[in-house]
């Protein structure tokens, strides 16, 4: 009982982690700024493929006009912090879709004659196919997966670690070849010009290796689950009754779940409608300004992009409404409206965490710290004189590790690309391998930074469904994260490595090596 109690005196609440994790932020760039700390980048320009240099160096915010910066955009990069707008936008769509007993009978469904091994594989295969909508797949899935297990009679907290770990494990990997794999190509392909004007990339390059760790990674992930994770969780007490009875399907459920059903088939296939290039006043909103069709769809110009979080909570109410009037759990315009904000009930903790985080990663980013550090990582590729496995080695440590510090992909290979994917080329490595090496390095690290924003809503739902009076701190939630990371490590290391060695095509016309 000493021990437990001594444990909680020591163990930092995650709002005062964050609080000293920009304290030491602030510190940290005034002390590097002083130093002179600093990396030369060399960046491609697109018209003359000559390489531009640039200076890289550590910003100040121990400074007068440091202080003033964080003092005046800490409100407005709130509101325009990602991970808020779309996780209270999201959490409408779930509210009502829960409140109106949709959630409740559709899951008991899908999960009353399913084992559980089965259903935490589905939910980690979804997770990590969910990766080609982009970073809004956080915000749908980890809240659902709660919701999955919970009326399943499993700890909810199992499927929060679960998906998050699909979804971070599995962030540089689809079948599907998403916008971000079309952005970070058309840096490698830049890069490839430099001793190759004719090179060219296909949205088909990486379909075949990616189909077989797609599989391996979802039976892995499902594994770590059900072998270690359900063990260590703490333990979980439903708090719903309703949870606790049989479900026996009545006439009204029947109805509300047709009705359900129509009513979102016809907005689904309204919203299809819109995405499909080429039909009489169909594509409505894609960006017909790009060349592929990914880019059409995902583009910031595109009506689907920017309004797809808005659009998958439309989704939700009408399939919440309708069976809400089907079923009649929702009987008047009242409680349709009560049921909107159900699930933002009790989200102030919440919000106090995703305030704080959003504060330390617009700290972290204007110091200039992370770009600094993936400058240097990537000058060290450069004039390494590693050839064939140990640069290969190499590239996907470096990923791994500047993933830490700078979160986004694209910012990332914006820096490596132009010099990593030359000296790969020289050494018989083809430019899509080398993108892929990339994107396996980062899949090893991301669900493990504060840095990354998504980071918080993962730590956040812990804490809403944690039952201890001692919060869930940073620690625990990285310590869920880490048999996943190493065991994901493993496998992707492994499989690029018998891959490079027996020359398999990764894709349809492109092997390892050139």
């Amino acid at each position: 009982m000493n021990v437990n109690k001594l444990k909680e005196k020591i163990t930092l609440h995650p709002i005062m982690t964050l609080l000293m994790m920009i304290g030491f932020t602030i510190v940290l760039s005034g002390i590097l700024h002083a130093l002179g700390v600093q990396a030369t980048s060399r960046s491609i320009s697109t018209s003359s493929l000559e390489y531009n240099i640039d200076i890289q160096e550590v910003k100040s915010l121990l400074s007068l006009a440091g202080l003033k910066y964080i003092f005046t955009s800490t409100v407005s990069n709130f509101m325009s912090f990602a991970p808020l707008s779309s996780f209270i936008i999201i959490l409408i769509g779930i509210g009502i879709m829960q409140k109106s007993g949709f959630l409740r009978v559709a899951f008991t469904l899908l999960t009353k004659n399913a084992k559980k091994v089965n259903v935490t594989f589905i939910l980690v295969l979804i997770g990590i196919l969910l990766g080609m909508i982009g970073d809004i797949s956080f915000i749908i899935l980890l809240p659902i997966s709660a919701i999955l297990f919970e009326v399943g009679k499993r700890n909810p907290v199992i499927g929060i670690v679960a998906s998050y770990a699909a979804l971070t494990c599995g962030y540089g990997i689809n079948i599907v070849f998403t916008s971000i794999d079309s952005s970070l190509t058309d840096w490698t392909t830049l890069a490839a010009h430099v001793l190759d004007s004719n090179y060219t990339i296909s949205t088909l390059s990486f379909l075949f290796i990616m189909f077989v760790v797609v599989c391996m990674l979802a039976f892995l992930i499902t594994r770590i689950t059900e072998r270690y994770t359900v063990y260590k969780v703490d333990k979980y007490e439903a708090l719903e009754t309703e949870f606790e009875e049989e479900l026996l399907l009545d006439k009204k459920q029947k109805k509300g779940l047709a009705l359900a059903f129509i009513a979102f088939m016809i907005y689904f296939l309204i919203f299809l409608y819109n995405i499909i290039p080429g039909l009489p006043f169909s594509g409505k909103f894609l960006d017909n300004s790009q060349a592929f069709y990914i880019d059409k769809l995902f583009s910031y110009n595109s009506f689907f992009s920017s309004g797809f979080v808005f659009i998958v909570t439309i989704g939700m109410i009408i399939i919440g409404l309708f069976y809400g009037i089907g079923a009649k759990t929702i009987k008047n315009h009242h409680e349709f409206c009560n049921d909107l904000g159900h699930s933002l009930d009790g989200i102030g903790r919440i919000l106090v965490l995703i305030f704080f985080a959003s504060i330390l990663v617009n700290v972290v980013k204007e110091t200039n710290i992370g770009v600094v550090v993936v400058t240097g990582l990537s000058n060290l590729l450069n004039n390494t004189t590693f050839t064939a496995m140990p640069l290969i080695l190499l590239l996907f440590l470096v990923s791994a590790i500047s993933t830490v510090f700078l979160p986004s992909s694209l910012s990332r290979w914006s820096i490596l690309s132009g010099m990593t994917v030359p000296v790969f080329m020289n050494a018989g490595i083809s430019p899509e391998f080398t993108q892929l090496v990339f994107r396996f390095g980062e899949c090893t690290t991301i669900g493990l930074t504060p840095l990354f924003a998504y980071f918080v809503i993962y730590l956040a739902l812990l804490e809403k469904y944690n039952q201890k009076e001692q919060p869930v701190n940073f620690l625990k939630a990285i310590k869920y994260q880490i048999p996943f990371v190493f065991m994901t490590f493993a496998l992707l290391l492994t499989i690029l490595i018998v891959w490079y060695i027996v020359g398999l095509p990764i894709g349809v016309g492109v092997s390892p090596t050139l």
